[in-house]
């Protein structure tokens, strides 16, 4: 299958494109940065080349993981990242289903990121004794930020082009896999291995399983049609943990890994005091047939391990 990657220099690019390869497939990487994943530099933005590699290469599917992310904000205005993220996948989209394209099925890289309201992010701040359940149910969305806007309009746009022409599109709201440390607003004082430790409970996952989860999407788009999921590590909580979750996390966790505290202690690490949100990713488990790979209890027993060696 010929593969067109967007954003293939970026964090996912450089895990997706060789994982594809390895595969069996051929694959186009396009991104506005030279990188050994990427064979054509450009933008997404500009619609003529979308155009010209789509038809040349003879395109059949497309994983768009090219987009400007939350760290651009500082360096980004607004219209840059509708220029990108919004433009950008429309072009995409428009050029897959134009007369003439081979495009039979396509990705998007979405983000829970753009699920977290003020409300959400601003939690503890607002006296909310109570962790936020995060589905694919959750509604409304209202993204705080122009990422997160960009990137729900990017999904729209998705659903509308997929309504008029049944193109397959699977979109993956992916929870963090970046290695840049934590930006939180709410004190966290662990190290930024320690934090990713942690939030591996609830809102992470490694590269190597989101690249996975791309490929899965591409494999399942056809018979799936069109749907969103949340690709994140599977939590050991439930709903009925979420008030103590906010309350007393540590108990929370030790709970479900009664040596947690012990293989934390041999590295003077430390859980976060609360936690404020869980993302719920069964679904991608039940209709996409994915599961992470990576989840706190093998980093704790990755830990233990290293630790007895």
């Amino acid at each position: 299958m010929n593969i067109l990657v967007t954003g293939s220099s970026g964090w996912l690019g450089q895990h997706l494109v060789p994982l594809l390869k390895r595969a069996g497939q051929t694959v186009t990487g396009l991104d506005p940065v030279a990188a050994p994943t990427t064979d054509i530099i450009g933008s997404v933005a500009d619609r003529g080349l979308v155009r010209t590699v789509l038809r040349e290469r003879r395109i059949e599917a497309i994983v768009h993981g090219g987009a400007l992310h939350k760290p651009h904000i500082a360096t980004h205005d607004s219209s840059q990242f509708i220029a990108t993220n919004v433009q950008g996948t429309l072009n995409l989209l428009e050029e897959a289903t134009a007369a003439g394209s081979t495009v039979d099925r396509f990705v998007l890289t979405s983000t829970t990121s753009l699920m977290i309201s003020h409300e959400i992010r601003d939690a503890h701040e607002r006296g909310i004794r109570r962790a936020f359940w995060i589905d694919e149910e959750m509604a409304p969305l209202e993204p705080r930020n122009i990422y997160g806007v960009s990137k729900l309009a990017a999904e729209h746009l998705s659903r509308m082009v997929h309504g008029a022409t049944r193109l397959p599109i699977v979109i993956l709201r992916t929870a963090r896999f970046f290695p840049e440390e934590d930006d939180m607003a709410h004190a966290i004082v662990q190290s930024d291995a320690n934090t990713k430790a942690n939030e591996y409970l609830f809102r992470r996952l490694s590269t190597q399983d989101a690249a996975s989860a791309h490929v899965r999407a591409l494999e399942r788009a056809p018979e799936i049609g069109f749907d969103t999921f949340i690709v994140s590590a599977p939590t050991p909580f439930s709903p009925d943990d979420c008030e103590q979750l906010v309350a007393d996390a540590p108990l929370v966790v030790e709970r479900y890994f009664p040596r947690y505290r012990e293989i934390y202690a041999r590295r003077g690490w430390t859980m976060f005091d609360r936690i404020d949100r869980v993302y719920d990713s069964r679904k991608a488990m039940r209709r996409l047939g994915f599961v992470c790979q990576t989840g706190f209890g093998d980093i704790l027993a990755e830990l233990d391990r290293e630790e007895g060696s």
